[in-house]
């Protein structure tokens, strides 16, 4: 099954890299994944300098939301927790409508992927406003002894810092504050190759840093008390997997948006196509699943031959809500000892 995931992901990156408001065949495509050069001089600049950057930034984007969502389910024993539940992605917000309440800009420069300051500011912002909010729950981690406690904390604190965010938009320009929208609704095509030379070693360091937490992840999935008999240290398991995981959702919010569904879908999909809860199967799994679905998601925003583009988050919106839905309908019956 893995091999299989890991074959239909490359099937459809190449996909998502061929597929656009330009039709260009795969035979083109292909010659400029591997380096050579294709009939039409073009196709080079539309894949690699377009499509390429965007297919690396959904790939990436998917795989840490899965790995992160995967991870936030087992620490928190529930199937509805995603990596955003600990209002990483509301902080990320408040910093970016702080800059664009504050310094604002073109629309253009706001959205698009080309390098400029307005892309740097919102970057840095979002990264720092996640920063600020995971200082926060770290240190209420660090005194409190529920995990349920703790994501009924966060969820709080993101209720908040949402507040404050609608509060600052009220005193901004409509224009200002369409911009703030449009970078809520999501978007994989705004990164650069140089934005992905900061995004990709980042997520691949938060991916890492969960490849090497299975174990102690397979011990919580018994209970604390249980993992604390093995021998678990759960209280740094607790703080190094909300740090790696607010890591990769801060990333992910700073550089796309906040992309909604994934984080929640994904290690649903994953367990229902393995069949296991083995974290050392189920994390490889989620992030492959995860870079799967954050493709097609983008291949199909782009509504190719029509030339229009879908903020991602209603494609992703439309592949996850019936995901979750299941969960639910499934957790009932099991809930009153139905199998």
């Amino acid at each position: 099954m893995l091999a299989g995931l890991a074959t239909a992901t490359l099937v459809m990156f190449v996909l998502a890299v061929a597929v656009g408001s330009v039709a260009v065949p795969l035979s083109e495509t292909a010659r400029v994944l591997v380096g050579a050069e294709p009939h039409d001089p073009r196709w080079t600049v539309v894949i690699a300098q377009v499509r390429l950057p965007r297919a690396v930034t959904a790939a990436l984007a998917g795989a840490a939301l899965g790995a992160a969502g995967l991870q936030m389910q087992t620490l928190f024993r529930n199937p509805l927790a995603d990596p955003y539940s600990l209002g990483v992605s509301a902080g990320a917000s408040l910093g970016v409508a702080l800059v664009v309440a504050g310094v604002g800009g073109s629309g253009a420069t706001f959205t698009a992927g080309a390098a400029g300051t307005g892309r740097a500011g919102v970057i840095v912002a979002g990264a720092a406003g996640a920063a600020v909010v995971l200082v926060a729950v770290l240190t209420l981690a660090r005194w409190v002894r529920s995990v349920v406690t703790l994501l009924v904390i966060g969820v709080v604190l993101g209720a908040a810092v949402s507040s404050l965010v609608s509060l600052l938009l009220t005193w901004t320009s409509p224009q200002r504050a369409i911009q703030y929208w449009t970078w809520s609704l999501g978007s994989f095509s705004g990164t650069s190759t140089d934005d992905l030379m900061v995004f990709a070693p980042t997520i691949g360091l938060g991916l890492a840093a969960g490849m090497a937490s299975v174990k102690p992840l397979n011990a919580l999935l018994l209970g604390e008390n249980y993992a604390r008999t093995a021998g678990v240290r759960v209280r740094w398991v607790r703080t190094v997997t909300l740090m790696g995981t607010s890591v990769l959702a801060g990333t992910v919010t700073a550089f796309c948006g906040p992309v909604a569904f994934l984080g929640i879908a994904v290690p649903h999909i994953a367990r229902r196509l393995l069949g296991t809860s083995d974290h050392r199967l189920l994390l490889p799994a989620s992030v492959l699943t995860g870079a799967l679905v954050a493709l097609a998601c983008s291949t199909a925003a782009q509504l190719p031959g029509t030339g229009l583009v879908l903020p991602i988050n209603v494609v992703t919106s439309l592949v996850g809500a019936p995901v979750v839905i299941a969960v639910l309908l499934r957790a009932r019956p099991a809930a009153a000892g139905i199998t």
